[in-house]
């Protein structure tokens, strides 16, 4: 099957969505299928392989310079052209850690109008090339908030379009309301050309069915997968450790990172813990920086030193990442929204680390298949305390819940369980006879 992927890129932002498409184009491609993965706006950043092709489409540049001014509208192709340059699509990507969210609405509603809005140009650009060079049985959208694409890929292409719904909510709450609305509508308005939805978890499918107003009955669940190759394996619990924490996600209001430092100091403060550590990590974009520095300053408030009480690991690479999950001995990202899908959540587990997280988004459905933590009430600090030191007071039964992490993550969470997943649910709404089902690998 020749599978198509458009996904995000996010500038040079690590993003949970780039990372996920990444690791099932290439899970596709292992089992056999022609899988390519595009990326819109900027290149893809990721701590793996990066298998997305070169050529960007809907280039940052243009959709913003088009969407802002009549003249670039109407710029012949040629030097359109020269605004998609990789190099020059990255710097621009630096600034998507300082982008307010709340002033994209026009830019938002502009790519969701499709090629009856301002960006009417840089899409057909994407479709003729699928057109007459990829040609393919089938296309994946990375989110609904590039839904604008979908009418004209239909039209011209007669194939399936499937939109993954993978965080959509988080974005769109960030939009002033009438901004909100009229995207929303226009999400509604391309579903009529939309084949199906593939959310990741069923929370998140009920979620945005309800959410985005979208028939419950065409979306289909996949659960992410971990490409398991560079992750690591569990290692023997250093004997002179202290107990010790872990956040690892990016560094914002919405991950939850001010509740994770808040959940310690009261935990440093409980019997039997008074040696316990704090270590985070993740990504840190430049909007977020006095965020950061804030709850820092409530850890040394509190007279707690580095690196004696906590430390801020810095894991811009896969092998950084797998150091910083092998330093602790439970993951805690106390996320402050439903979180869709959770990737930290098995990379903790690659490394025979349980996790403690809230009852809500794709948490119970991860915790409960594997057993490899425990779940707290969002509601309730002291709920999350309790779970805390129950496990880093009972190491003996840490352990035994990231080894229950691990098995559960090998036997239903790899990227070959996602790819296999994405392809039963692909050959709903294509034709059969000319798909084989996937080689083994």
């Amino acid at each position: 099957m020749r599978i198509v992927s458009i996904t995000a890129g996010a500038g040079g932002m690590f993003c949970g969505s780039c990372l996920r498409d990444n690791a099932a184009a290439a899970a596709l491609a292992a089992l056999g299928h022609d899988a390519l993965l595009v990326p819109t706006y900027t290149p893809i950043t990721t701590d793996e392989q990066d298998v997305s092709g070169r050529r960007v489409f809907l280039g940052g540049v243009n959709v913003y310079l088009q969407n802002a001014s009549w003249l670039f509208r109407h710029l012949p192709r040629f030097v359109t052209g020269l605004f998609d340059n990789n190099a020059l699509l990255r710097w621009a990507g630096s600034f998507v850690g300082k982008t307010d969210y709340s002033k994209m609405g026009s830019l938002t509603t502009a790519m969701l109008e499709g090629t009856h809005g301002r960006a009417k140009r840089e899409i057909l650009k994407l479709v003729d090339w699928l057109a007459a060079d990829v040609k393919p049985d089938v296309v994946l959208m990375t989110n609904a908030l590039l839904s604008g694409c979908v009418p004209a890929i239909r039209d011209r292409l007669g194939v399936p379009v499937i939109t993954t719904l993978q965080g959509d909510d988080v974005f769109l709450d960030a939009l002033p309301d009438a901004d909100r609305r009229r995207c929303i509508a226009l999400i509604q308005e391309n579903d009529r050309y939309t084949a199906g939805y593939m959310a990741t978890s069923h929370d998140y499918a009920e979620f945005m069915s309800q959410y985005l107003g979208l028939d419950r009955n065409k979306i289909g669940v996949v659960y992410p997968g971990l490409t398991l190759r560079g992750h690591g394996e569990p290692t023997p619990r250093p004997s002179d450790r202290p107990p010790t924490l872990g956040y690892f996600a990016r560094f914002a209001p919405e991950k939850g990172f001010h509740n994770a430092v808040d959940a310690f100091l009261r935990l440093k403060k409980r019997p039997g813990l008074n040696t316990a550590r704090l270590v985070f990590g993740g990504w840190l974009g430049e909007k977020y920086q006095p965020y950061f520095r804030e709850q820092v300053s409530k850890l040394t408030a509190a007279g707690l030193t580095s690196p004696t009480d906590f430390e801020h690991v810095a894991a811009p690479d896969l092998v950084s990442k797998v150091r910083f999950f092998q330093s602790i001995d439970v993951l805690n990202v106390p996320v402050a929204f439903r979180e869709p899908k959770g990737l930290y959540v098995l990379e903790a587990w690659a490394t025979g680390v349980p996790v403690v997280q809230p009852r809500s988004g794709t948490f119970p459905e991860l915790v409960e298949t594997t057993g490899g933590g425990l779940l707290y009430d969002p509601a309730n600090p002291a709920d999350l305390d309790d779970k805390l030191a129950e496990l880093l007071l009972d190491l003996p039964r840490t352990v035994e819940l990231g080894k229950k992490g691990h098995a559960g993550l090998h036997e239903r969470f790899t990227a070959r369980h996602m790819a296999v997943a994405t392809v039963e649910l692909l050959q709903k709404y294509t034709v059969p006879a000319i798909h084989p089902e996937p080689a083994s690998v």
